[in-house]
């Protein structure tokens, strides 16, 4: 009996996920006439354009390097042109002395996608994190500082596949 109950709740558990349209974070496609995505950054060596390389390739979408894009090529490949993004300190609060113990930091992402045979699409997004910093120990929190800011690209370039998979979906 109880495992009969068990397999109910299992299998309307399943249907109402399935039914309500859930996908799972890591499951992001494009259109089958989408045969390639390209990206480009309007800042040299940029690491936002390095981690949303990577994060297509996780992602297992079929990318092109840019400079190898053609006119031909325009017709089924997407173009996602990163512009400088932005990193903001925004202080939050102060010790008894005045030094600085929190900050929060604001990380601004501007790029551009174009669809084949669309107008371009200017997006723009801020990721933020709270960040304490602490003087006595300013080698340890420089380390710490660049782990949350490379923490916040990757979350960047996870954020702009999934809205390049929702703005493919919807035209």
């Amino acid at each position: 009996m109880q495992l009969l109950r068990n397999t109910i709740l299992i299998i309307a558990t399943c249907l109402t996920v399935a039914g309500c349209g859930f996908h799972l974070r890591g499951s992001q496609t494009l259109p089958p006439d989408i045969n390639a995505v390209t990206s480009t950054s309007v800042v040299a060596h940029s690491l936002l354009k390095r981690e949303l390389d990577e994060r297509l390739n996780v992602y297992e979408i079929p990318r092109k390097p840019f400079d190898t894009v053609t006119r031909s090529d325009m017709s089924d490949t997407v173009i996602i042109r990163l512009l400088p993004e932005t990193i903001e300190r925004r202080l939050l609060s102060v010790f008894s002395t005045g030094q600085v113990a929190e900050y929060e930091l604001i990380y601004g992402v501007n790029y551009t996608v174009t669809f084949p045979g669309h107008d371009p699409i200017n997006a723009y997004f801020e990721i933020m994190r709270d960040y304490q910093d602490d003087p006595d120990k300013v080698l340890a929190k420089s380390r710490e500082l660049d782990l949350v800011v490379s923490e916040m690209r990757k979350e960047a370039a996870d954020r702009i596949i999934r809205r390049l998979a929702l703005q493919a979906s919807e035209l």
